[in-house]
């Protein structure tokens, strides 16, 4: 039996460490995703954040992941041990990391990339049709704010929109601030109109 979305969202509470891990292939915009956590948490909620990458051997096609390590106190280590958020943005993502995921961990995934009934059983997982939703503004290319959208509602207890917002602006190129913007706010309507609170 595989896993069902769920239909609530599963509100971290305020954890001395929060792990946030995003991976794909390069290309779609997985280290810009942790880039602009990083600026929101650190630079604009003044919280203490960091923000690795990792690279496959091509620039683009390759495996990517970036993740945040979030804390009220120090970060005495920098990586994920065990991610309390993981945003899949490719089936061979998902069969890298999945197992580095919390039991009570929460998944995003794209369903076009990652099919949900691969989903091992017992993940609680929230589906983004984001490459599908971005093509809405005239590119896929914006399927990693449209997941950013989408991963906001998830941890929105732990990061203010306003700052997540502003880090979006300070990140992108000014030519595609519009539509970055935009792509945002679809992702973040989409969860809030398929998932309950």
């Amino acid at each position: 039996m595989n896993s069902e979305p769920v239909n609530a969202y599963n509100k971290p509470s305020q954890l001395d460490r929060f792990e946030i891990r995003i991976a794909g292939f390069g290309g779609q915009g997985v280290v810009t995703i942790g880039r602009i956590l990083g600026v929101a948490f650190t630079v604009h909620d003044r919280k203490n954040s960091v923000n690795t990458q990792s690279y496959g051997p091509e620039s683009r096609g390759g495996a990517c992941r970036s993740e945040i390590v979030m804390s009220d106190g120090d970060i005495n280590y920098p990586y994920v041990r065990k991610a309390d958020v993981f945003v899949c943005l490719s089936q061979t993502a998902y069969d890298t990391y999945i197992h580095d995921l919390k039991e009570d961990g929460l998944l995003l995934l794209d369903p076009n990339s990652v099919p949900t009934d691969s989903i091992d059983d017992g993940y609680k997982f929230y589906s983004i049709p984001a490459m599908e939703l971005a093509r809405q503004i005239g590119s896929v290319k914006f399927q990693n704010t449209v997941a950013l959208g989408a991963l906001y509602v998830l941890i929105k207890e732990h990061l203010n929109e306003e700052s997540l917002r502003k880090a979006i602006a300070e990140s992108v190129p000014r030519e595609t601030l519009e539509e970055n913007i935009k792509a945002f706010g679809i992702g973040l309507e989409h969860m809030k109109a398929h998932y309950a609170e």
